[in-house]
């Protein structure tokens, strides 16, 4: 396991204002957020945080701020992954410049790619930038997928710190703990309903998407987990299959970012096009909200 990526890790959404425009504010108050419930990182730029839809301009302030409020208390995660590796150096480099901590850079997408080039993608930029580098796989939104192989290759270097799995693939997941065994390397599960599953076959954590609605029940199935404590880690883990359920009503950013307007955070709206729900899926989410409330979910 890497020192530095292990744990619950938020994927914090961009709050923004109802104009689109950054919520500087409210940035800094989930940040604060997300601290005092006890987790292990933060990360912003993910794809819960809208990377795909920012300029490089927003994308280094969002990052300025974040690094500012969280003043070194926990590590920051910083999602600075484009399309070529020229670019991706060159994001990586700013980001350095700023104080992030660990660079999570998801892989190639759009175009298709051998697993030579992807190799060839984190090795140079690996080579170019000093930090540690979670590597992040999400298939269902590149085109691609990071095979095993190539991770057990990649794991070999040693500023390439780990692997996010949001391929929702529990045998890609486990694949990539298996290759990776013994080595200064950590294996986080991308999907919120994996973690627990995760930490038991030896994986190090999870970037949580849900954190943002439930920051509290997320820490506590890591921190369940390492106090030996299965049977509440598995309740907790259970806890948020119905919130979970409710990303099949549109684009899961969309209704992360909902849950979390609708439980008294103004982290404000995704950006067009990708803000739409329906008014039968806003009421679904509500009554989860509600119900899991009574559960004490926090």
């Amino acid at each position: 396991m890497h020192e530095k990526v292990y744990g619950i890790i938020a994927a914090m959404v961009t709050s923004m204002n109802e104009d689109e425009t950054l919520n500087e504010e409210e940035i800094r108050n989930q940040v604060n957020r997300q601290i005092n419930a006890g987790v292990d990182a933060v990360f912003c730029l993910g794809t819960n945080g809208e990377f795909y839809i920012q300029s490089e301009e927003e994308k280094l302030r969002v990052i300025e701020i974040v690094v500012d409020e969280v003043a070194g208390r926990v590590p920051v995660y910083a999602g600075t992954g484009c399309t070529g590796t020229k670019a991706t150096i060159d994001l990586s480099l700013k980001a350095k410049k700023l104080g992030v901590d660990v660079l999570s850079i998801i892989s190639p997408y759009f175009a298709a790619i051998s697993q030579k080039e992807i190799y060839n993608h984190y090795k140079s930029i690996a080579e170019a930038v000093d930090l540690p580098i979670v590597m992040y796989n999400m298939p269902a939104r590149t085109g691609n997928n990071i095979d095993p192989d190539t991770v057990a290759k990649l794991a070999k270097i040693p500023n390439i710190a780990g692997i996010k799995d949001s391929s929702g693939n529990w045998d890609n997941l486990k694949a990539y703990i298996d290759v990776t065994k013994g080595m200064n390397f950590s294996v986080l599960s991308g999907n919120d309903s994996l973690i627990l599953p995760c930490l038991k076959e030896g994986g190090h954590g999870g970037i949580t998407a849900v954190a943002n609605i439930y920051p509290k029940t997320m820490v506590s199935i890591y921190q369940l987990f390492k106090a030996g404590d299965l049977e509440g880690a598995e309740k907790a883990q259970n806890s948020i299959a119905s919130i979970r359920s409710c990303f099949k009503f549109g684009n899961p950013n969309t209704v992360t970012k909902k849950a979390t307007n609708l439980t008294g955070y103004p982290v404000g709206p995704c950006r067009a096009p990708f803000n739409y729900l329906s008014d039968e899926a806003i009421e679904v989410i509500k009554q989860t909200l509600a119900k899991d409330k009574e559960n004490g979910m926090k």
